[in-house]
This record gives C-alpha cells, structure tokens and sequence, in this order.
C-alpha cells in the first residue's frame, strides 16, 4: 500500500504509434488465416508496424517528448527515465539511455527494465519506490515495443497478435488522494520457456544455425500462456482490490493489458467488474506488450472516459512469466 503523502501520481501520458496499419486482410494474403478467425480469437482488426529503420527508442522518445509537452515539463527537470522494453535497440547500452540522449534529459539516470508485457506495471512501481524515498521528483516511465521485427511472419497463430508502439508516463508525487492506491507483482520463471525469444543471447548466441532454426523470433505455446494469464491476472486484480479495501464494482475502469480480448472477459468475470468498465483497444493496435496499458490510459483520455477523480485498475501479464496490477486515483 502506497502511503498517501508519498504516492507517485501519473501527471501526462504520451503516445507515439508508427504510421504503417496492418490489417486482418492483410495477414489473409500472407499466411492461412482470415479476418473472422482473427476476430473471433483475438479481437484484433489492425496493428501498427514499424519500418526497417525505425527501433524501439524512437518510439520511446517520441512517446515521451508528447508526454513532457502535455504537461509542460522541460526534459532538464527529468531525474529518471525508465524504459520496459522486451525489444532493446540493442543489449548495451540500454534503451532507456538512448532515449534519455534523445530527448534531452541530461540530468536524468536511466535504465531498462525487462518483464515483458508487465513492464510498464513494474516500472511504475519502481517509480513510486524512488519518488516515496524523496530522491526523485519527475520520472519518465515509457512501454516501448517493436515486436514485429521479432515475430515469425510464417506462424500464423503468433504473427498476427503482436504490433509496434509506444506510451510514456509523466510520474510525480501526488497531491491530495490521487496517485497510485495499491499495487502487486508477482513472477514465476520456472514458466519461462512457455514463451520466449531462444536465441541471441548467452545462452544460443546468434550463428548460422540459429537463424536457420528460426530461433530470433517469439516462441510462445499459445493455451498454456492463456491460461495462466487468466489466472494470474484475475489473482492481481483481487489482490489489489483486498489491499485497497475495495470492490471490482468501485472501478471506474480497468486496464488490462490488451493481449487477447477472451483473456480480458475472463479476468473481468473472475474479478466481479462489468465489461461496461474495462477499457479495450485490442482491435485497433493488437499486442504492444509493455506500451498496451500506456497506449490504453491515453486512449481512454482522448476519448473523455478517463477523468480527474477516477479509480482506475491496471493489469497485466507478459513473459518470465511476470504479472502485476495496480489501482490508481487518476
């Protein structure tokens, strides 16, 4: 529990998604599958894919220069920028530092933070330690993600999940009862290898025979990564209910992380909150993994559904395996 003079408070959210749509037809020209078969298994129309030249810290910091604009924040005044990427420019340095030099918060310290689709999540929590500590005022907390450049065009039940994007959060202390209210992590590795990236890194550095084997691209064993995530997600979301001393009915909307759209009902169902206050936008950028929940806040804004006052949950799970949620008064 978050104490209420010391809670760090989402002051602007900034988006930034790459210009090229690929649609559900679109996949229907290239593998053995159909719009109806997308839709109806996913609840993915559209996805946005990033060009051959562009990496994850562009998203990033384009994300984040929207971000300190809303709020009118001068990138000098900046003491941390954390990235949650699971697709690095590169393994060193971090792409939390490229974008740092980017965007120009010279006096920041900036470092990635690796936990999948949780990763937003977590780095919000990392950010409510610094800000509760008193050592850091204004945080940058950014989902960045370019996973089509990892997913396997030719596997039909992976490549059509997963899109580009990026959402970065202007985090500073709260004032008054807003900020963040509760919050939970959890993580299991011994789930890892239900969905993971194999090679290019110490354990199968990259050769001839690893890019034969197809081993860069996203591995994942689709029913068992549902159903923990249902799990794991729906236990989250209870836990930082009971910690809140709240009910799923006392949201004003909940943001899951958008992976699936039957992933999303389930959890909602399990945690007694109406589909009337879950947040979705699945159909229109697919699986951004660590941006979803950014992309969504800042969705949910511009579409006049997220207000001042809100209690808002945000809930999600991603490869380790790694969950966590949180609530929040917006």
């Amino acid at each position: 529990m978050a104490d209420s003079a010391k809670r760090a408070c989402i002051r602007s959210i900034g988006v930034y998604v790459p210009p090229k749509v690929m649609t559900n037809a679109d996949f229907a020209k290239i593998v053995d599958t159909s719009d109806e078969w997308i839709t109806q298994m996913t609840g993915i129309k559209e996805r946005h894919f990033v060009d051959a030249d562009t990496a994850s810290s562009d998203l990033a910091s384009a994300a984040a220069k929207s971000a300190l604009e809303k709020a009118g924040v001068d990138p000098m005044d900046v003491d941390m920028v954390l990235v949650a990427t699971a697709t690095p420019d590169m393994f060193f340095p971090s792409t939390a530092c490229l974008t740092q030099a980017k965007i120009g918060a010279k006096n920041a310290f900036a470092y990635d933070v690796s936990a999948g689709c949780s990763g937003f999540l977590y780095g919000l929590v990392v950010a409510q330690q610094f800000i509760a500590a008193g050592t850091v005022k204004t945080a940058l907390v950014i989902g960045a993600e370019t996973l089509t450049k990892f997913t396997d065009m030719t596997d039909r039940n992976t490549c059509v999940l997963f899109g580009d994007g990026a959402g970065a959060a202007l985090v500073r202390a709260a004032a008054g009862q807003e900020g963040l209210v509760s919050y939970y992590l959890g993580s299991d590795g011994k789930l890892g290898d239900l969905l993971k990236l194999p090679a290019g890194g110490t354990r199968l550095p990259a050769s001839h025979e690893t890019v034969d084997a197809r081993l860069h691209y996203i591995k994942m064993n689709g029913r068992q990564v549902y159903l923990h995530a249902v799990k794991a997600m729906s236990d989250s979301t209870l836990k930082v209910l009971e910690r809140a001393g709240v009910k799923g009915t006392d949201l004003d909307l909940l943001f899951p992380h958008q992976a699936n759209i039957r992933i999303i009902e389930s959890v909602a169902e399990r945690a007694g909150i109406p589909m009337d206050k879950v947040f979705g936008n699945i159909h229109k950028y697919g699986n951004t993994s660590a941006a979803s929940i950014p992309i969504a806040l800042w969705d949910a804004e511009n579409q006049g559904r997220l207000k001042e006052g809100m209690l808002i949950g945000m809930v999600a799970f991603g490869a380790g395996f790694t969950w966590g949620a949180a609530l929040m008064r917006w």
